[in-house]
């Protein structure tokens, strides 16, 4: 049994009866990070629900390559995660912790029962689709529509809104990995943003001065 505490991000959204219910019967994960929560391929026994850090969800191609899908806050759960335990096939994404994290882990079995039973479960659920099908339909215009130093860009800014904060503590590596590209592409074009005023390149940091 959890505490209650532990719940407070979705008060909002959950009613009592289900927040008593989820302190019941799940149980709480720490991730450090660069830790894998869910991997390609796994079966899935749990729902998780995100109470602290951001989550990285990735798609991967023949050749191991990793693309960035969306990325979840606080309060979020993993559609794609939802639509495998609901199918109970194995995972067709990669969940990695981009810090610390703090994971609800609902056990399986009551994610239907509750979806049947608990309106705000209902629609915490629909919404949860809702959402991560526009980040996803929008990862895909990025990527048909945009240059990559104009996805280089916002990419920059989405990490700051999630971070809070307009100072990066992140390697041109990490940024190519998750843009899809080379490291090499990343530096030039970083060095152009600065160029540019844009930001401020240091070591493992980057300042985004226009945003």
């Amino acid at each position: 049994m959890i505490n209650s505490e532990n719940l407070k991000p979705f008060e909002f959204l959950f009613d009592k009866e289900l927040i008593e219910n989820i302190s019941k019967v799940a149980i709480i994960k720490n991730f450090n990070k660069n830790d894998i929560i869910i991997d390609i391929g796994q079966k899935l026994e749990y729902v998780p629900l995100l109470i602290e850090g951001n989550i990285k969800v990735l798609r991967e191609d023949n050749e191991g390559e990793e693309l960035l899908l969306y990325v979840l806050e606080h309060g979020d759960t993993c559609a794609m995660s939802l639509t495998c335990c609901m199918s109970t096939s194995s995972s067709k994404i990669r969940a990695v912790a981009d810090e610390e994290a703090k994971v609800i882990m609902i056990p399986l079995k009551h994610m239907e029962k509750w979806f049947n039973t608990n309106q705000s479960w209902r629609n915490f659920i629909l919404q949860s689709y809702q959402t991560r099908f526009d980040e996803m339909l929008e990862t895909i215009d990025t990527l048909a529509f945009m240059k990559m130093d104009e996805r280089l860009y916002k990419y920059l800014h989405d990490k700051v809104k999630l971070t809070s904060s307009t100072t990066l503590n992140i390697t041109h590596q990490n940024i190519a990995e998750d843009l899809h590209t080379s490291r090499v592409v990343i530096s030039r074009l970083l060095k152009q943003l600065e160029k540019e005023n844009k930001i401020k390149l240091g070591r493992h940091r980057i300042e985004v001065i226009s945003f």
